[in-house]
């Protein structure tokens, strides 16, 4: 006989706050266990792939996690380098990019643009405070990323325990199912399936789609010469998960540091126009219905909201979680619509049978009793 709903909700209550308060407690310490399942959820399907062309599990994760290896080692000799270099020069030189926006609207405007404007005051201040923010901001990112963890212990612990999640991963799935309560499993399965087809469209699928645009984007821009092109590229690729917001901002700032770099060279700075246009027709026409699909069920605004929550609450970690959580939270209440809108409360009598003593009384000409 199955427990009571009062009791099946007080027993998942008390499990959800378990998680949470270890969460809250052991942000720091479960911090490569969390980076090491995300990379081993995100390499799952690459593993699935090659043993379906032949090889034993233990040499695909080996396989996977040796080009891993190999691409991680190169960003960090290569890319990370040049990023922070570019990162500290657009902050070091916002003052004079604003500076010069600032002669160029006098010059055009001069009656919006005098001594007392408060635009002219505003943007003689935006430069500044970028200046002096930026650089705070920028290392305050990296010393709290080295206050998280030790910075050895993370690089060590994350790639082993993803290497053992990953070769394990089937094994752990269906030992979980194994532990489901016989009575709700079927329910429960079906929700891990609407939860990971959910995370699989965007973790994989977007995560895939921001890593291609923000590298071809980063790519392209550094081939036309733009100073900040690999800094600039990077940032329209990772906003590329809110639709249109990616190539929005990268390609208002692209274009506004091409007008100032390639003044009179206007083939560059539509080059650089071009670049982000390529983009969205490829993400349109290509990735995004190829690698996400048509319907994740992840709105974009339930994302920021639950990125904000979970990242003010626990901090990196939090942000970590708040993806899988956002979309579990997604389909449960999907899940509870779907059984409000087959249930009595909301259909009333709809889907009952009428009483005989309601039903058309043929004596009285159809009339109800």
């Amino acid at each position: 006989m199955a427990l009571p709903v009062r009791k099946q909700l007080l027993y998942w209550g008390i499990a959800l706050g378990g998680f949470f308060a270890l969460l809250y407690l052991l942000g720091d310490v479960i911090l490569p266990f969390l980076v090491g399942g995300a990379i081993s959820y995100f390499l799952d399907p690459v593993a699935d792939r090659l043993e379906k062309m032949g090889f034993s599990r233990v040499a695909a994760t080996v396989v996977i996690f040796v080009i891993l290896v190999l691409v991680v080692v190169l960003a960090m000799l290569v890319v990370v380098p040049l990023l922070i270099q570019q990162t500290t020069d657009l902050i070091q030189s916002a003052p004079e990019l604003f500076n010069q926006l600032r002669a160029w609207l006098t010059e055009r405007f001069p009656d919006f643009m005098d001594d007392t404007s408060p635009l002219r005051q505003s943007l003689g201040s935006i430069g500044e405070t970028i200046q002096s923010r930026g650089a705070e901001l920028l290392q305050g990112v990296l010393s709290s990323a080295l206050g998280v963890v030790n910075v050895l212990v993370f690089m060590v612990v994350a790639p082993v325990v993803a290497f053992y999640l990953l070769l394990d991963w089937d094994n752990m799935v269906e030992r979980v199912d194994h532990l489901l309560p016989r009575d709700h499993a079927p329910t429960i399965r079906r929700l891990a399936r609407d939860i990971d087809k959910t995370l699989a469209g965007f973790v994989r699928g977007q995560g895939t789609v921001c890593l291609i645009l923000g590298t071809f984007y980063a790519i392209a821009l550094m081939v036309i010469g733009l100073q900040f092109g690999l800094v600039v590229g990077l940032l329209a690729g990772l906003l590329t998960f809110i639709p249109y917001v990616g190539a929005l901002v990268g390609g208002v700032l692209s274009i506004g540091l091409a007008l100032f770099q390639f003044w009179g060279d206007w083939w560059l700075i539509v080059a650089v126009a071009a670049v982000f246009q390529i983009g969205q027709m490829v993400e349109g026409n290509i990735l995004t219905p190829k690698l996400v699909g048509s319907s994740v069920g992840l709105h974009p605004v339930w994302l920021i909201f639950a990125l904000s929550a979970f990242g003010t609450l626990f901090g990196f970690v939090g942000m970590l979680v708040a993806v899988p959580v956002a979309a579990a939270l997604g389909v449960l209440v999907r899940f509870g619509i779907e059984r409000y809108t087959d249930s009595l409360l909301y259909r009333g009598l709809e889907g009952r049978p009428i009483p005989e003593e309601y039903r058309d009384d043929p004596d009285e000409g159809g009339a109800q009793r």
